[in-house]
């Protein structure tokens, strides 16, 4: 001990701390033993924990690669599971707050980083090995419970928020990969032939919670809120939504039988992909928000501009909780009322429909009834205390979403981070260099 340099003694301390603190905020005090590990390789080296390099010789440059490449690993693993991780807009649901193409930055210490349920995975990926395109990227030798570590905020209504697709569980491997289970089902008309038919459905595959899809939506309704939809328009605990500036519905927009300019269009942020088939015989229908319908309403071959709207009442059986009982829509929805954590609800057959998939998948108990009878783990029951919170979560392109309408709620244990700014995006209309958006390049999101 005598013969180390007092520089090795800092760098001990320095990393003894930081581990320290770590272990403090995981709550775990058995990773107190890795101490121990720090003392040896920063001052007594008995042992060689990086053995595929040799002590005291020159190593080849695999070597030197090999030592590097699992230096980043590691340290990206760790980041993205303890601090921040990268996200991608791929679809429009978020339109105009967010573009296809953006690239976020998800910030996991906002609402305290989730740990691994399953940590036995290929690292920096979701749920599928690259290069396949149904292999699973997890072993499920290892499952852990669902605990968070205390961050430095907590979710608020209206924020943006990145989360783990509810109905994820169980999906396709042939159809696109957030096509649940369930809405295959719906579309199917039978369980047994979504399950049979394997030419036309995939393989159909179980995912843990942590490796179900990400999605990004805005928080508009959080544990204990009543949240309804009327003529569009969201009201929480009976008052209105505050403004959200790119907010888009779709629009029926009547030109005198002429197109209307293409850079007029592409100025108001219109994709090309949002322009295929969306004008016949003078009419287009294309997403819009406020101000941009407004521009639209002001050229002179344009007719009208109309804000869509399905009309209460009429209900298709797509949206949750997809019963007759509640026959609501995506523009006429509600009320309905966020669970809490450790609150009861009287429960009964006809509202069920709202809470069985809570009972029975997200806070697994074994729900069944016989008649007007209802079971939990065998036993009647008359109510249910929710072991979780849970949100509500809807894309600022309304018209163009999948979210909480569709699916319903969204709990606690799905919550991945907060996305914080905008570190690059891409306009994939574009060429390279002139499909990079340069305004929108470490751009705050709100």
């Amino acid at each position: 001990m005598k013969n180390i340099p007092r520089k090795q003694f800092i760098k001990f301390g320095i990393v003894a701390l930081i581990y320290l603190l770590w272990v403090i905020w995981l709550g775990n005090f058995w990773w107190l033993l890795g101490l121990g590990l720090i003392f040896d390789m920063y001052l007594t080296r008995k042992v060689n924990w990086t053995f595929w390099k040799k002590r005291g010789k020159k190593n080849n440059a695999i070597v030197e690669w090999l030592d590097a490449l699992i230096f980043a690993l590691v340290a990206v693993t760790a980041i993205n599971i303890f601090l921040f991780q990268n996200f991608n807009i791929p679809t429009s649901s978020m339109e105009k707050s967010l573009l296809v193409g953006d690239y976020l930055f998800v910030s996991k210490v906002s609402y305290g980083p989730r740990l691994p349920n399953t940590p036995l995975s290929f690292p920096l990926v979701q749920h599928t090995l690259p290069l396949t395109d149904d292999k699973k990227s997890f072993l499920t030798w290892i499952k852990k419970d669902y605990k968070r570590l205390k961050g430095t905020g907590q979710i608020e209504r209206n924020s943006p928020i990145v989360f783990n697709y509810p109905e994820g569980d169980t999906v396709s491997t042939v159809i696109q990969s957030n096509a649940s289970y369930y809405s295959l089902v719906k579309q199917a008309g039978s369980r047994e032939r979504v399950w049979n038919d394997e030419q036309t459905f995939g393989r159909i595959v179980y995912r843990p919670v942590d490796k179900r899809e990400n999605f990004i939506k805005r928080c508009v309704g959080i544990p204990g809120d009543t949240l309804e939809v009327i003529h569009n328009q969201v009201f929480v605990n009976g008052s209105q939504q505050i403004i959200i500036p790119k907010i888009q519905y779709n629009y029926r927009v009547v030109t005198n039988g002429t197109k209307i300019n293409s850079k007029i269009l592409e100025r108001l942020n219109v994709s090309n992909n949002d322009l295929q088939r969306a004008f016949n015989n003078g009419v287009y229908r294309l997403p819009l928000y406020d101000e941009s319908a407004e521009e639209l309403r002001k050229l002179p071959n344009v007719h009208e501009v109309v804000k869509e709207e399905i009309q209460a009442g009429f209900w298709d059986g797509s949206t949750f909780p997809f019963s007759d009982d509640y026959k609501w829509n995506r523009d006429n929805y509600g009320p309905i009322w966020i669970p809490v954590k450790g609150s009861t609800v009287d429960l009964n057959i006809n509202n069920l429909p709202l809470y069985n998939r809570i009972i029975d998948v997200y806070e697994e108990n074994d729900l069944r009834t016989e008649g007007d009878d209802i079971y939990i783990n065998d036993e009647l029951v008359g109510s249910y205390t929710f072991k979780m919170d849970y949100y509500w979560m809807m894309g600022d392109n309304r018209h163009n979403s999948a979210d909480s309408r569709f699916w319903g709620f969204v709990p606690e244990d799905h919550i991945v981070g907060k996305p914080l700014f905008i570190y690059f995006s891409l306009n994939k209309d574009k060429k390279f260099p002139g499909s990079i958006r340069w305004k929108r390049i470490l751009k705050k999101i709100e």
